[in-house]
């Protein structure tokens, strides 16, 4: 894999993130793995407390979300998602030491016949997840015990960092599709009857996204999953790791497939998929609200004429 994306010499402060993550991952993957996530924990605290204006956002988004749920009970979720956060550093860095035998201590599947079913009919698979619970070792364990999928993902800023990143995700037979070039990569996936995991949970802007219902207001969402799969005919299956407390474990949901809406009008029935689309990720994040990306500015591009929701 290349080190940068478009061969430019990176600068000293790239270098120095590079490294720095590299120190990171070297030491929590060098440790046991309860004492790595306790670690994890441990920053998620730190970062909480530093990280002000991503709290700020956090508070924000859950007063938006649950406006009948206390200040304090929205503080508890809110802390937790710092404490998924920290867990889910601590497996990115132990992941690549892990062997199928050892995940699956840890890892379980639910409705993994939802999945099977769904690739058995031949025309790709397109997995509806987001950033809930611990999504990079989601695809990861899934490659691992022989399920290779592709991951639209976004470039991260740092050339470095982003190399080494894809590096630990493929390293098991999976495939990155940068979002730049996804729209080609995600027809050619499913007329090979592949699998490509697309997290439909961040903000983006017209006319890439539309504005439908997510926790009561409208967040602007991507269209691209309704689109390929209504072009395609590709199956649609909610997929999400998230973490069992009762079970000290995590779990590999995979709903059943999603029936897509089809009517005569092609551009009204990409709206309605996106809309429902948004709505069965919105029921997973309701289960496990402690768990969800809060402090991402989900609800930052607004329909025109309304006000914004972030100072």
């Amino acid at each position: 894999m290349q080190a940068t994306n478009d061969n430019s010499v990176p600068t000293a402060r790239e270098r120095a993130e590079y490294l720095a993550l590299r120190a990171i991952v070297a030491f929590l993957g060098l440790l046991p793995r309860s004492l790595a996530r306790s670690i994890g924990a441990g920053i998620g605290v730190v970062a909480y407390h530093l990280l002000g204006r991503l709290r700020s956002t956090g508070r924000r988004n859950l007063a938006l979300a649950y406006p009948a749920t206390s200040a304090a009970e929205r503080e508890t979720i809110l802390r937790g998602v710092y404490r998924s956060l920290g867990w889910e550093l601590a497996e990115f860095c132990q992941m690549s030491r892990y062997i199928p035998e050892q995940a699956s201590k840890f890892i379980r599947y639910e409705g993994l016949e939802n999945y099977l079913a769904a690739r058995e009919k031949g025309k790709g698979v397109l997995v509806l997840t987001g950033h809930l619970g611990a999504w990079e070792l989601s695809s990861f364990y899934h490659s691992l015990v022989g399920y290779p999928m592709s991951l639209v993902i976004r470039r991260l800023d740092n050339p470095l960092v982003d190399a080494f990143v894809n590096r630990i995700r493929c390293l098991h037979g999976n495939r990155v599709i940068h979002k730049d070039d996804f729209a080609r990569g995600l027809l050619t996936a499913m007329h090979k009857g592949d699998t490509v995991g697309i997290l439909m949970d961040t903000n983006m802007t017209p006319p890439q996204g539309v504005f439908v219902p997510f926790f009561g207001t409208e967040a602007c969402t991507a269209t691209a999953l309704a689109r390929v799969a209504l072009k395609t005919d590709a199956a649609v299956v909610p997929g999400f790791l998230v973490w069992h407390r009762h079970e000290s474990r995590y779990v590999l949901h995979f709903g059943p497939q999603i029936e897509l809406i089809r009517s005569a009008d092609s551009q009204a029935d990409i709206v309605a998929n996106t809309a429902l689309f948004a709505a069965v990720t919105e029921s997973y994040i309701r289960q496990y609200p402690d768990q969800w990306l809060w402090v991402h500015r989900r609800w930052k591009t607004r329909p025109e004429g309304q006000p914004k929701i972030y100072g």
